[in-house]
């Protein structure tokens, strides 16, 4: 039987719309969209039906998960817009990314491309900023996002950003790790907004 979290009520996903993605990939994000749902957490994506985001939104709502795409009209059909679940048409890309961010109370990052980066560097930027706390899980499969994670160390070590920044998000190697981290976060932030750890 599904419960619904106490704190976190819904999870941003944001991955890759690439359908050549590795197979292992497409196969997390399936299993982290039936994660969601079995943890009774709305998942809310980008809308599309294609690669990683499309496979993690089938799951959830198979599960019988609640979900919310959300997408501008230009891709409508580039991204085969997912119609067996509740979506959301915007005019552009800056709706849509600020109608996910206040949809959702937490974030996963799974394996995606540059459209993936530029959502996360948003993200942390505003995290950065003090503009939210919500919770932020990295998927890190094979360490994916070391690179990036490496980028970030690179600006606290060159003292252009502040290395309490490194505490911003938890990362974690596993698919069965995402919702006991997103959990873990909420505990800790909701109500206090405490700074998290990086390292579930």
């Amino acid at each position: 039987m599904r419960r619904r979290s106490q704190r976190l009520e819904s999870a941003c996903v944001f991955c890759g719309s690439s359908d050549d993605a590795d197979p292992a990939f497409l196969a997390a994000a399936e299993a982290c969209g039936k994660g969601l749902a079995d943890a009774g957490i709305r998942l809310v994506y980008g809308g599309g039906g294609v690669g990683l985001m499309g496979a993690a939104a089938r799951a959830a709502h198979r599960a019988g998960g609640e979900v919310l795409g959300i997408i501008p009209t230009f891709l409508v059909a580039a991204e085969r817009a997912l119609e067996t679940v509740e979506h959301i048409i915007v005019d552009n890309m800056h709706e849509r990314k600020m109608l996910m961010f206040q949809r959702s109370d937490s974030f996963i990052i799974l394996p995606g491309g540059i459209g993936t980066l530029e959502e996360v560097v948003e993200l942390l930027s505003w995290r950065r900023l003090d503009l939210h706390a919500k919770p932020v899980v990295f998927y890190n499969p094979r360490g994916f996002w070391e690179p990036l994670f490496k980028l970030f160390q690179h600006t606290v070590d060159e003292r252009l950003t502040p290395p309490e920044f490194m505490q911003a998000w938890v990362a974690v190697d596993t698919v069965d790790q995402i919702v006991p981290a997103l959990l873990g976060q909420g505990r800790e932030l909701y109500p206090s907004e405490a700074a998290v750890g990086r390292r579930g």
